[in-house]
């Protein structure tokens, strides 16, 4: 088993080198191995309100987006942590562009897997980060609500500066979107923001969507 953490480890650390969201080098970021309590540190640290209004005013060519994520306390459909996921333009959260569900899970090789779900009639949740107990839709939410993102998870692992850093495996991400034919994403978390690089890419390699200089810079709410 220490041989799969080690090479996990190693796996992670050479992709997560390449480029980390918003541009920063993770070259002084090392790999730890994680420890029993590890999974509710990056689930709270997941959990939150986030905006990029500061990165928006900074740079134009990123747009002010609201960024919510909502532990969910009731459902359980297996291990792990689940989330509720709204994204939107700040001007229009009432019309969010992305609806996921995360299922948070440990593995033994020293990662931490955060599966990506779409949502059967997502217009039904939109608002129910607010108060994701009470909410109707999320309180009747039952597997088959749900539709696997195969091949989307984001795999994290552990740092040496407290962060979790991560990322999709390579090209099995499909997407469609914009004449892609795959999307990656890359992550850092810590407990104040969410650092994410989400790209598509066509069938010959090129970049048709997603920002081009580094990813999305979200503070969370205090």
């Amino acid at each position: 088993m220490k041989k799969n953490v080690l090479l996990a480890l190693a796996l992670l650390t050479a992709c997560t080198r390449a480029a980390v969201p918003g541009g920063s080098s993770s070259a002084s970021r090392k790999p730890v191995a994680f420890t029993a309590a590890d999974l509710s540190t990056l689930a709270g640290y997941m959990a939150g309100n986030y905006s990029s209004a500061a990165q928006a005013a900074a740079d134009k060519d990123y747009r002010d987006i609201r960024l919510h994520i909502a532990r969910l306390t009731g459902p359980r459909f297996g291990e792990g942590v689940y989330f509720y996921v709204e994204q939107a333009i700040a001007s229009a959260q009432d019309a969010p562009y992305r609806q996921r569900i995360y299922h948070l899970t440990r593995h033994d090789d020293g990662r931490f897997e955060s599966a990506v779900f779409t949502l059967r009639g997502p217009s039904r949740f939109v608002g129910a980060w607010q108060n994701p107990a009470a909410h109707p839709a999320l309180a009747a939410l039952t597997p088959d609500s749900l539709v696997l993102k195969t091949g989307c998870s984001v795999w994290l692992a552990k740092f040496s500066d407290g962060t979790f850093v991560g990322a999709t495996e390579g090209q099995k991400c499909p997407s469609e979107l914009r004449g892609a034919a795959y999307a990656t994403s890359e992550v850092t978390i810590s407990a104040t923001q969410l650092r994410s690089w989400d790209r598509g890419y066509d069938a010959a390699g090129k970049q048709v969507w997603g920002a081009e200089k580094g990813g999305y810079v979200f503070d969370k709410a205090k």
